[in-house]
């Protein structure tokens, strides 16, 4: 499996009692379709995982497959804070059809790179699935370091990786292990351009749960090296990224996905919906994200 492009982290609607909303998930999923966009991760920290039962972590992987099935991957969320829960999580998605595994860097416990190397190998080994590392130190507490992912990247069951450091050094380090069979993919939205623009293979996106399209033209247009046409799409889309940041994902993004009529912006407890003093810039942006999508329905020449 080979991953590139516009690939979104999606979020999970849930009704305004606060079960799933798989209306919603439908139309969020066939948003995506429609859009172009190349791939779906669900039950990421975007998806808030660690709110969900297994029940609700099984309905939401198996609509994902059925409904995009062949069309674009689907990665499912699988990462615990323990080795044996991750396999076990992992080959669960495998029988209910994804087609690989997004793996977070186990939060809280802050493993060595040592038991980072133990624990993708595990993974990979027993879990039944292609595997895609993801770190993200700011939520975890660990970091996945560039010689580590080196040695994992020669596992024929390790895919890739998410890196969601935003410093251009780290992604910089990480692309000399780019090659067929293993993806660098951006995990973070404010500087994805400039990591497509170095070479990353894509982007693995909160920001393109709401404007699907504008995404995958970015990634199209990065892919083309057409560097300035890129530029003007990621310049009308930091309001975008700003906006994700005023309150920890998903708050933001599952506001906006409520204005366009995707769930009821709703969220679990501890996480809140978002405060009254972001809704009329949520507003705004909703209006100006609607422009910047329908322009994109129009094929770049």
């Amino acid at each position: 499996m080979q991953l590139s492009g516009s690939i979104t982290a999606l979020a999970t609607p849930f009704t305004p009692d606060g079960a799933l909303d798989r209306p919603a998930w439908q139309r969020l999923l066939d948003l995506q379709l429609e859009a172009g966009s190349a791939g779906v991760v669900v039950a990421g920290s975007t998806g808030e995982a660690p709110a969900l039962t297994e029940a609700e972590y099984d309905t939401l992987l198996a609509h994902a497959v059925e409904r995009v099935a062949g069309r674009m991957p689907v990665l499912a969320g699988t990462g615990q804070s323990n080795t044996a829960k991750t396999v076990q999580a992992t080959r669960r998605a495998a029988q209910l059809g994804a087609d690989g595994a997004l793996v977070v860097t186990p939060p809280y416990v802050r493993p060595t790179q040592a038991g980072l190397l133990a624990h993708y190998r595990a993974v990979a080994d027993e879990g039944g699935l292609p595997v895609v590392l993801y770190n993200v130190p700011t939520r975890t507490g660990c970091d996945l370091l560039p010689e580590t992912v080196g040695v994992l990247s020669l596992h024929p069951q390790i895919v890739g990786i998410k890196e969601a450091r935003p410093e251009a050094e780290r992604m910089d380090a990480l692309l000399a292990f780019r090659r067929d069979g293993f993806a660098v993919l951006s995990g973070d939205d404010p500087t994805a351009l400039r990591s497509l623009l170095a070479g990353a293979d894509g982007v693995i996106s909160v920001a393109s749960n709401v404007a699907p399209r504008a995404f995958a033209r970015l990634c199209a247009l990065a892919a083309a090296g057409a560097a300035e046409d890129a530029a003007e799409f990621d310049q009308r889309l930091h309001a975008l990224y700003r906006f994700l940041g005023v309150e920890p994902n998903p708050i933001p993004v599952k506001a906006l996905l409520a204005l366009n009529g995707i769930g009821h912006g709703g969220l679990r407890l501890p996480l809140q919906p978002l405060s009254s003093a972001h809704a009329a810039e949520a507003e705004r942006l909703h209006a100006d994200l609607r422009q910047l999508e329908e322009r994109c329905r129009v094929p770049a020449a």
